[in-house]
């Protein structure tokens, strides 16, 4: 004989239910929480690889190098505790503080004026989609990006010669007064390798507009052609402000690059005539490996790092939020 429950009878409350009960359900969601777990340990392994290279060519000489910055030491013989005399000295050293300098100076050719003229150049070219050859056009100016930087600095070397391009070309013009030894002249030297700076940025911050361009929608040049804006209201108006997340990616790359130049000083100049071309990472090579001052080359490269980590994020506040 079958029993069946009243229909008003109710389950057993909740007091009622052994006390490790569960409602229903919740192993469900434990069960989706522990398959959430085990995929985020999944992706972890797949980021584990890189994170040992990473630690080890990258995170541990970063660490020692650190230590050695507090350490007088000439590589060989024992060291001895120095505190933050090192660092005082990247403030107090003449030497040291006209790196910085002339790094502050190379700034200017690495990244203003690239940024400058590739911002005009993006505004002719966007205008000329229709001209023959771009893709050429495009390609040229990229192309010193390609090249490897000690071959640029070599080429450059004996373009700036006595019998190079350049007094060639001004013996020509009947302006031999102006010819010189460019990069031995004390004050030509280092504006000349700024120059080449600019050479090779160009071509970087010009392909990252013309990309940043191609995503406007054409409804908005349609627009304000429409209501008779000139090129120059159109490209003040639209273009600029559309290409604000790659300005700030190009501004970044170039300071950067101006500001960790080395290999372009080691070639052209070494640091030289004097010490009017040194910068910081030339300076920091140039103590390890050449006076016997790791310390304060250890210092010298701490000191840089922490400056274009400080730049890096100045910069990146002027990056749109969605793009970040």
């Amino acid at each position: 004989m079958t029993v069946t429950a009243h229909p008003n009878e109710q389950a057993a409350p909740a007091a009622t239910r052994p006390a490790g009960a569960q409602r229903p359900g919740r192993a469900g969601r434990g069960g989706r929480g522990g398959r959430r777990r085990r995929r985020s340990m999944v992706a972890y392994l797949y980021v584990l690889p890189a994170f040992v290279v990473f630690a080890i060519f990258l995170g541990w000489p970063f660490i020692q190098t650190i230590q050695y910055s507090f350490y007088n030491w000439d590589g060989l013989s024992p060291a001895t505790w120095a505190g933050f005399a090192n660092y005082v000295s990247v403030f107090t050293d003449t030497e040291l503080r006209d790196a910085f300098g002339h790094a502050l100076v190379l700034m200017l050719f690495y990244a203003a004026v690239p940024i400058l003229l590739a911002l005009f150049l993006t505004a002719l070219i966007s205008r000329a989609n229709r001209l023959r050859g771009m893709s050429v056009y495009r390609t040229v100016l990229f192309l010193p990006q390609v090249i490897a930087s000690v071959v640029v600095a070599t080429i450059w070397v004996s373009i700036y010669s006595q019998d190079g391009l350049i007094n060639q070309t001004l013996r020509l013009l009947g302006l031999d007064a102006l010819t010189r030894v460019w990069l031995g002249d004390y004050s030509f030297a280092l504006p000349a390798i700024g120059f080449v700076g600019t050479w090779l940025n160009i071509g970087l911050c010009l392909v990252l507009f013309l990309s940043g361009v191609g995503n406007i929608q054409p409804e908005l040049f349609e627009a304000a052609r429409l209501d008779g804006a000139g090129a120059v209201r159109e490209f003040f108006s639209i273009t600029l402000p559309a290409l604000r997340g790659q300005i700030a990616v190009a501004l970044t790359l170039t300071v950067v690059s101006a500001l960790k130049t080395f290999d372009l000083v080691y070639v052209t100049t070494g640091g030289g005539p004097g010490t009017s071309t040194t910068v910081p990472a030339f300076e920091a090579y140039n103590r390890a490996f050449n006076t016997g001052q790791v310390g304060s080359a250890a210092a010298v490269a701490i000191a840089l790092t922490v400056v274009i980590m400080i730049v890096t994020a100045l910069i990146s506040r002027i990056q749109p939020k969605d793009v970040q």
